[in-house]
């Protein structure tokens, strides 16, 4: 069974806002998938959440289980992601698949590259949010 985001109120607000307003965006499959995502997560407030949780602008390091291949992202709003910075859209199917998960949390999901089982190996939030 795949395992239940959980994201802080503030989170699933500009989440939820953005899927509103990005009707029209190219990223259609992909907004589908968030408000799915945001319509079976459980929320909490902004000071009670697992400080390992993905959320908007964590740093975390993903492993593909079967290729042991590691990259590092840090998870933002979609006009701020610059692939050379390492900064990945919200939007994209890699950080629509870990958002609302925690260290160790394994979860299988549709990339373009075929089905992937992602182990999230560490999550860095900023202290000040």
């Amino acid at each position: 069974m795949k395992p239940i985001p959980t994201l802080t109120i503030s989170d699933y607000n500009i989440l939820r806002e953005l899927t509103k307003n990005a009707k029209d965006s190219t990223n259609i499959r992909e907004i589908a998938l968030l408000t799915q995502e945001l319509d079976r997560a459980t929320i909490n407030k902004d000071n009670i959440i697992d400080a390992s949780t993905v959320r908007m602008n964590s740093q975390v390091t993903i492993e593909d289980v079967n290729t042991k291949q590691q990259m590092k992202v840090q998870i933002v709003m979609p006009s701020k992601s610059n692939i050379k910075e390492g900064k990945v859209s919200v939007l994209a199917p890699l950080c629509v698949a870990i958002i609302g998960f925690k260290e160790n949390d394994e979860v299988e999901w549709q990339l373009p590259s075929g089905i992937k089982t992602l182990k999230i190996i560490t999550v860095s939030n900023a202290t000040s949010n």
